[in-house]
């Protein structure tokens, strides 16, 4: 098998594995520690004034009504549009959001090229001179493509400046995170010099998902295809393996932590979770604690003081 080819597949199933490890590592996670914070967004007719179903007498005997359309809605502001970020921090946002906006339009970008090698394994030329789905496929790409690119390498190069030259934030940043903002934008920079000057319409990288989807020979490409090939298979290997892919904590954050309400009644999974880590031992020692005790011979005895 050729090397490219083995970069991409191998860079591709890395990457997989280590975002369903760490997918795994969360959803297995002992019981979280809830805010309890109102507004939750599923209160179905409370959210709005930042009410709860604990507001009704005798709320453990009564039905739970949700509104997931308006839960579904308020991820959307947070995942689209960084609404946290705007909300307290412009100057981040005006960074943070067109990075994060061209990352999703590069994910569709690749989307669309495997769409539009699937239809040329088919037989279908997709090309600006198509009609039909091979001609929209094509157009989308392209502009799915561009743009994204363009907005993820004026974001990683805004945001490493400001990291850079906000001295307070210089305090919470550690070295990878100026790392992995110059990977960024350098392989959108690559990328964007390689495909403007040779494939302005992405048709050879349509060519190259292609020859993965059917397992043939890689065309004659030009290296600086190639390197940009490589890259880009790298840095979708990288992303999983670093705090870059923190979308995957965000998910369980506001659903395990911050908009967890679930009721925590007897005989239900949540008592049987909790019983499970009293049963743990403690790890350290204190005036109040003592090693070698469970956490619910603590609990105990910190109640009867």
């Amino acid at each position: 098998m050729q090397v490219v080819p083995l970069i991409t597949y191998a860079a591709l199933g890395i990457g997989l594995l280590a975002m369903l490890v760490k997918v795994f590592r969360y959803a297995t996670a002992p019981e979280h520690m809830r805010w309890e914070l109102y507004p939750v967004p599923h209160e179905k007719g409370r959210s709005d004034y930042g009410g709860s179903y604990l507001e009704e007498l005798d709320w453990w005997t009564k039905e739970r009504h949700t509104d997931m359309f308006n839960e579904l809605k308020e991820m959307a502001e947070e995942i689209i549009l960084l609404k946290g970020v705007f909300k307290h921090n412009r100057i981040v946002w005006a960074f943070s959001f067109p990075f994060h906006l061209g990352l999703y339009l590069c994910i569709g970008w690749l989307m669309f090229l495997l769409i539009g090698a699937i239809i040329q394994a088919s037989g279908i030329v997709v090309a600006s001179s198509s009609g039909g789905i091979a001609g929209l496929v094509h157009l989308v790409t392209s502009i799915l493509g561009w743009t994204g690119l363009i907005l993820a390498g004026y974001g990683s190069l805004g945001l490493f400046f400001w990291r850079l030259g906000n001295k307070q934030q210089r305090g919470y940043s550690a070295p990878i995170e100026y790392i992995n903002l110059i990977f960024f934008f350098a392989v959108t920079v690559i990328t964007l010099y390689a495909q403007a000057t040779i494939d302005p319409a992405f048709t050879l990288l349509r060519d190259y998902t292609q020859t993965l989807i059917t397992f043939s020979a890689l065309p004659a490409f030009p290296a600086l295809i190639k390197l940009e090939i490589v890259l880009g298979s790298l840095l979708m290997m990288y992303i999983p393996l670093t705090r870059m892919s923190h979308f995957v904590a965000k998910y369980f954050l506001y659903h395990a932590v911050r908009w967890n309400d679930e009721p925590n009644k007897r005989g239900s999974k949540i008592e049987a979770r909790i019983l499970e880590l009293l049963n743990q031992k403690v790890g350290w020692s204190a005036p109040h604690i003592q090693t070698g005790q469970s956490w619910g011979e603590v609990v105990k005895e910190m109640k009867h003081e």
